[in-house]
């Protein structure tokens, strides 16, 4: 239940809103921007599935996979002997019309440089040529400008291709780094831009291949890249953010085997068909080499290098079927050149739209939470929260990270601390009045106070209400035979019963008076069937004391009874009193006829009697029957009282035929025949008490007829 905001509440929200947006945004929560990354990631993929086909992008990737491992020539032999079915595949790639190739493997070491002694000279010495063939296809590629070497590692401490591979590709001007960019929860989600060297900035593997596929040269500038007119800055100055997409299909994979294999049966056009046009990147394709955890880590699959149209083998049968969290680090450039070529890398917003995006959200959840109870204010949140994921999953298509983990993260604060904030400054007070005036106002009442933040004044209004006035038979019997405590626990029972009955069915308890109730129905919550929830509360009332007399231990067998007294009718309910002591209550002559009435349930021996505005006011939900016309003490005017059956539904055949008998004896009664009215009311009068009451004022008549001025109305002199 929300409760109005004083000054000082709207100024509490307020800071609140802006301290968690301003937190959630600070630079040092990076790891929440991360992590948001990742997810939209994952759910854009599962939403809407890759952006392209893998075969139409312009990047692929040939590795060096397990299978390769398992395939002659290269099961068995060191990785440094594989150097020359390297440069035949490179050469055919080449040759095929790829743009321009780069090596995400690094050779450091050449055989012909071993120093192991092999007979009566090193190793290296009797192996001198060994690797001419792949230095031969690295110095034509190089010459052409389509091959580019990695090396690991900044200047003198790099780790780099061998010094004859560094020859062949004509030192730096055909190698570049290939260092990834970190955040601070280990996970790759950026790639540097371009390294600082003393003669300035070196693009990284990822910039150079995709300006030599444009055939431009990159230009860097206050932390951005401009290639060919094309402005990339990442929210990290000197960064790309990587834009993945999902699934292990991403780049069309071969194994250097399929193609080694390839070259034994020459397919000339297939490499024509598979790497025309393409940017070529060589690298690892395996389970313990290699591999990083980036922002595709919710989003990866089942890996292989089987994706692309095989050549010569058939694809090898994996054992490993689920998916790894970790990537190749090739896949890592290869989205990088992809990003680049096609103008999908991510924009990312800084910190102060971050913060308005977090405050915006905070306030949202703010608001719920002071409006709301704290369950759905946390749906609220919740709901809000999936609303913002599939906007940022959306956005993402565009290439565009929109903020989550920030505004999450802020409106979740705000949600908590607006919460305490409730519990120990607004709503202690709520509690403090429920707990205060609880006992002794209707809830409604309470409500009222607290929406309107003041204390109740003087003051009412006229309301369409019915009344419930009830009285124990015989409670001064009662008092007297019992001790005070049990006669104090009886009546605790007796009246927390019915007054749970009471307000059950929507009624206010006005006031006790030793064992008897006042209620009010409609007022102060107004209800349009207040005279059916009265009679309902009634016939409850009268079924719930029937058991208490059998199964209360407080009655102590005591067999209690009561007097119900029902009238319909406009009263003034409100505050009244003095001004300085004042009761809300109900005033009106409607208060004082169903006095009468619950007192003239003693004279006809009934316990439930209503007045003809109530019956009217029911509709046909209840049976009735017509008792008599009565004039109460101080009112001038006849009413006609009844007494109810129940519900309609539920009426037996017995009390019908009772009811019809009865009729037709009040009937003649009121025509003056009293014999046929006798007769009438001797068919039930010994089981009936008004009937039994009617007829022996029938018989008295018959005997003695009224004077002419006589009419059948009775006059009640006592309460």
């Amino acid at each position: 239940m929300s409760v109005r905001a004083t000054g000082r509440d709207i100024v509490a929200a307020l800071l609140i809103a802006v301290v968690t947006a301003t937190l959630a945004a600070w630079p040092g929560l990076d790891v929440a921007r991360g992590l948001s990354l990742d997810i939209v990631t994952a759910t854009r993929w599962l939403v809407f599935g890759p952006r392209m086909p893998a075969e139409e992008r312009p990047v692929v990737v040939v590795a060096i996979d397990e299978q390769t491992y398992l395939t002659a020539p290269f099961k068995g032999s060191p990785t440094t002997t594989w150097t020359r079915e390297i440069g035949r595949v490179l050469t055919a790639i080449i040759d095929g019309g790829a743009k321009v190739v780069g090596f995400d493997i690094v050779f450091p070491n050449s055989i012909e440089q071993s120093e192991i002694p092999f007979g009566d000279a090193p190793l290296g010495a009797r192996l001198r040529g060994f690797d001419r063939d792949f230095l031969r296809a690295l110095a034509a590629g190089a010459s052409s400008g389509k091959v580019v070497m990695g090396e690991i590692g900044a200047h003198g401490d790099a780790i780099s291709p061998s010094p004859g591979q560094r020859v062949a590709v004509r030192q730096q001007t055909n190698i570049r780094a290939l260092n990834v960019y970190v955040d601070r929860d280990d996970v790759v989600r950026r790639l540097p831009l371009s390294f600082s060297t003393p003669a300035g900035p070196i693009a990284s593997m990822a910039v150079e291949l995709a300006a030599r596929t444009r055939g431009v040269s990159p230009v860097f500038e206050d932390g951005a890249l401009d290639l060919g007119g094309q402005r990339v800055e990442g929210l990290v100055p000197n960064t790309l953010t990587l834009n993945f997409d999902g699934g292990a299909d991403e780049f069309a994979t071969y194994s250097l085997a399929d193609l080694h294999a390839c070259l034994d049966q020459p397919d000339p056009e297939y490499f024509r068909r598979q790497f025309d046009g393409k940017v070529v990147l060589i690298g690892t394709l395996l389970d313990v080499e290699d591999r990083k955890l980036t922002s595709k880590r919710f989003a990866t699959g089942i890996e292989g290098a089987g994706s692309a149209p095989r050549c010569k083998l058939p694809p090898a049968k994996s054992q490993r079927q689920f998916k790894r969290r970790t990537i190749p680090g090739v896949y890592i450039h290869a989205a990088a050149v992809d990003n680049l070529l096609g103008g999908e890398a991510l924009t990312e917003f800084g910190q102060a739209p971050t913060t308005a995006a977090a405050l915006a959200f905070s306030l949202i959840v703010v608001i719920a939470t002071w409006l709301l109870s704290p369950i759905v204010a946390a749906g609220v949140w919740g709901v809000a929260t999936m609303a913002l994921l599939g906007i940022a999953t959306v956005a993402m298509t565009r290439a565009v990270a929109l903020p989550l983990g920030e505004p999450v993260i802020a409106g979740f604060a705000a949600l908590m601390l607006m919460i305490g904030y409730r519990f120990v400054i607004v709503d202690r007070t709520e509690r403090f009045l429920r707990a205060s005036f609880g006992l002794y106002l209707a809830p409604q009442v309470i409500e009222q106070m607290l929406r309107s933040q003041r204390l109740p004044r003087l003051g009412g209004e006229m309301r369409d209400v019915t009344v419930l006035f009830s009285d124990v038979v015989g409670f001064s019997g009662i008092a007297e035979r019992l001790s005070p405590a049990a006669l104090v626990e009886l009546m605790n029972e007796y009246l927390s019963e019915m007054t749970a009955i009471i307000e059950k069915h929507g009624g206010y308890v006005d006031k006790y008076i030793g064992d008897s109730i006042v209620a009010v129905f409609g007022a102060p919550v107004s209800d349009p069937h207040h005279a059916r929830n009265a009679v309902r509360a009634a016939l409850e009332c009268r079924e719930r004391l029937e058991h208490l007399n059998l199964t209360a231990p407080a009655f102590g067998g005591q067999q209690l009874r009561h007097r119900i007294g029902l009238n319909s009718g406009e009263a003034l309910v409100g505050n009244i009193g003095s001004r300085k002591r004042f009761n809300y209550t109900v005033m009106s002559d409607a208060v004082n006829l169903a006095s009468r009435l619950e007192g003239a349930n003693k004279y006809f021996a009934t316990e439930i009697l209503a007045s003809e505005s109530t019956v009217a006011a029911t509709g046909k939900e209840f049976a009735w029957r017509e008792i008599e016309a009565v004039r109460v003490k101080g009112r001038a005017q006849a009413v006609n009282i009844y007494q109810p059956l129940g519900p309609r539904a539920e009426v037996t055949a017995a009390q019908l035929t009772i009811a019809k008998h009865y009729a037709e004896g009040l009937a003649h009664w009121r025509a003056r025949d009293f014999a046929a009215a006798a007769a009438s009311f001797a068919k039930i009068a010994y089981d009936d008490p008004p009937a039994a009451l009617f007829l022996t004022r029938a018989e008295t008549y018959a005997q003695g007829p009224p004077p002419p001025e006589w009419e059948p109305v009775h006059a009640l002199e006592g309460k």
